[in-house]
């Protein structure tokens, strides 16, 4: 039987925002965006020139991390510029790239 000890999140309202959060992961390109970003703040135009993707695709994954509150963005001049707006979110990166990868 399982203790209820060892449930490791108990609240419904924080399964389902866990829920929503590895659902905007989910995405190969999302989470490549993410990885691309780390702790930085980068340029809609360098995130395009890194993922090799077309302007108007990546526009519409930020949409949706930026949407998830995942990430947030400042305008400098005519650039945008997005960054991780949640250190939860880091913090996964990172234990993501230590249990997946394999450097």
């Amino acid at each position: 039987m399982l203790d209820p000890a060892d449930t490791l999140i108990t609240e419904e309202a924080d399964i389902t925002q866990a829920a929503h959060c590895l659902k905007a992961l989910s995405h190969p390109l999302r989470l490549k965006i993410l990885c691309i970003l780390g702790s930085n703040q980068v340029s809609v135009q360098d995130i395009v020139e890194r993922v090799g993707t077309t302007q108007s695709n990546i526009s519409q994954h930020l949409g949706v991390l930026r949407n998830k509150g995942i990430l947030a963005c400042k305008k400098d001049a005519n650039r945008v510029y997005y960054y991780i707006d949640d250190s939860r979110i880091l913090q996964l990166i990172q234990l993501m790239r230590e249990l997946f990868c394999h450097h």
